[in-house]
């Protein structure tokens, strides 16, 4: 097949049409931090916390138990809790998960990217990758989050007019029966829907789980609402999108319903259809190349393009986040200026851009790289997150148990997308084609494990220390001085910056919202140093306790 120009010359188009947005989200972003005096670090990651609920219903979904008080104390990122009630070196671990995560959703949807322009515009799969993720990281260099939440609008509804819009072509063509008689009856294939059979029930609760519970341990979430101009307006969100979402998902579902509906010896493709070749993930793209007329497949891969820039833009940014936050600010430069910071975080945005960008090339599947980034937020981060936002009795001690035993039980379950035979065989666990299926729910096992864990050895840990049982000396996590200083769940205690930069707690707990990190002051914080203060007077302290957390910006 030849390069097929009236595609190429479409997606330049669009191409050109999101950087173009995110240019002049950039320009958005510069004038509303001189306007408001924001500080131009927060502007760059969180859009000054001014991100408005239409904006943010087309940038994220879900989780409406962690925005209120994640908004509500102004953390910077999703590690900041941890920062706070653990220390840097769990921290430190976190923010590592976190960033091996980012780098993988990167590469994810680069790869789908990659493969679907090979099959509609047969232009080179490295070509189709590298200029895509050109175009991402610039855009997401010049105006941050602000430029990755304008970007986001549009290509949203690009992505729901766009498949919307291919659905009716992909329904009446002439090579493929009613989907409504495909539904439950054998015909081409197997049936679409299919009955699920009674031994596949749990996994398939386990998968159903980890999708909506996994996504809650990723920064690219919290980045939403943490942007949000109010808790308010973060839970707004929170329940809008959730809708939106099933909305989208309706046009995939029925263009796949479709190809399991072809007779594909009839069609371009030709025969065995596209499952008995092993090709069922690019379902999507054939369906378009082979079952409507080209001009409605070009606009079909615009569609898969803009959720692919969505996605990888995100991802960078949440990178940059985490890395600029928890890691180079909080331990490997604790004195380094805001401009200096401003780098960091444009070099990383590079950085994970072009490591993303590089994996696609490796000969591994999409699942895999899913398989992990999925199992990490899930079994790693989410029940951590769990228990340091609700939990007071959880400590340094019984995260670092808690990711121990969920990394080590989910590793001797084995895993047949890497090829890691498994050591620990669960009920329904049999062998099939000289590999041994999990039907257990492993993944929500572990993350159970992980969680019960962490509460476990967290009361241990607490026990030990405060009963005398073991030196004060030894304790590196500061159990006993952490709960003699009154933290609470709700209420851990912040770090705030010094006259020298450098992070010290605070002497009392501070209110929702006061919370900061390094170089991000409380308001009456900034007034004692500007007085020459090298620390917070009682009296500031007390009143900023006392007084409700200032309005949003």
């Amino acid at each position: 097949m030849a390069l097929n120009i009236p595609g190429v010359i479409v997606m330049v188009f669009f191409y050109l049409l999101v950087l173009g947005t995110g240019v002049w989200a950039s320009f958005k972003s510069k004038k509303e931090q001189k306007k408001s005096g924001a500080d131009k670090v927060e502007m760059a990651l969180l859009g000054n916390r001014s991100i408005n609920w239409v904006v943010g219903i087309f940038t994220m979904t879900g989780g409406l138990v962690f925005a209120k008080p994640m908004r509500d104390r102004k953390y910077v990122t999703m590690i900041d809790p941890f920062q706070i009630k653990y220390g840097k070196v769990p921290a430190a671990a976190l923010s590592l998960a976190s960033l091996f995560m980012d780098v993988i959703w990167v590469t994810i949807p680069l790869t789908c990217l990659g493969a679907t322009m090979s099959v509609i515009l047969d232009l080179p799969y490295a070509v189709s990758v590298w200029i895509s993720a050109a175009v991402v990281i610039i855009y997401t260099l010049l105006g941050g989050l602000y430029s990755v939440a304008y970007t986001d609008v549009i290509q949203l509804i690009l992505i729901f007019i766009s498949l919307w819009l291919c659905v009716p072509f992909v329904l009446m063509n002439p090579f493929s029966l009613d989907i409504t008689e495909t539904a439950f009856n054998h015909t081409f294939q197997a049936p679409w829907i299919g009955t699920p059979q009674t031994d596949r029930v749990w996994k398939m609760i386990d998968d159903f789980l980890m999708l909506a519970l996994g996504n809650l341990g990723v920064q690219v979430f919290h980045q939403r609402t943490l942007s949000a101009s109010s808790s308010t307006t973060a839970k707004i969100i929170c329940f809008v999108a959730a809708v939106c979402i099933f909305i989208f998902g309706i046009p995939p579902a029925l263009i796949g319903a479709v190809a399991a509906s072809t007779d594909w010896n009839l069609t371009s493709y030709g025969s065995p259809s596209p499952f008995e070749r092993g090709e069922a993930g690019l379902v999507l793209p054939i369906a378009l190349q082979h079952l409507t007329p080209s001009y409605i497949s070009i606009i079909g891969i615009g569609a898969v393009a803009a959720a692919v820039m969505s996605s990888a833009d995100s991802s960078l940014l949440s990178a940059a986040s985490v890395f600029t936050s928890n890691i180079y600010k909080n331990i490997l430069r604790t004195h380094a200026s805001k401009a200096e910071i401003q780098w960091v975080i444009r070099g990383t945005v590079v950085v994970v851009g072009l490591v993303g960008s590089s994996l696609t090339h490796l000969n591994n599947s999409i699942m895999m790289f899913w398989f992990i980034g999925s199992e990490t937020s899930y079994i790693l981060i989410f029940p951590q997150l769990v228990c340091v936002l609700f939990f007071n009795i959880s400590n340094g001690y019984g995260a670092i148990m808690g990711w121990l035993v969920g990394i080590f039980l989910r590793l001797l379950s084995g895993e047949p997308t890497l090829r890691l035979p498994p050591v620990l065989h669960f009920p329904g666990c049999t062998l099939e084609d000289g590999v041994y299926v999990q039907y257990f729910p492993i993944s929500t096992f572990c993350m159970l494990c992980a969680f019960g864990s962490t509460l476990l050895f967290s009361y241990l840990a607490a026990l030990l220390f405060n009963k005398g049982l073991v030196p004060e000396k030894w304790d590196v996590f500061k159990v006993k001085a952490q709960q003699s200083g009154g933290s609470s769940k709700s209420d851990p205690t912040p770090l705030i910056s010094s006259g020298t930069g450098a992070p010290q707690p605070a002497a009392i707990s501070a209110q929702p919202g006061r919370h900061r990190l390094p170089g991000l002051s409380t308001p009456s914080w900034e007034a004692s140093r500007s007085a020459g203060s090298t620390s917070a007077p009682a009296s500031t302290l007390q009143k900023d306790s006392t007084s409700p957390p200032s309005p949003d910006r």
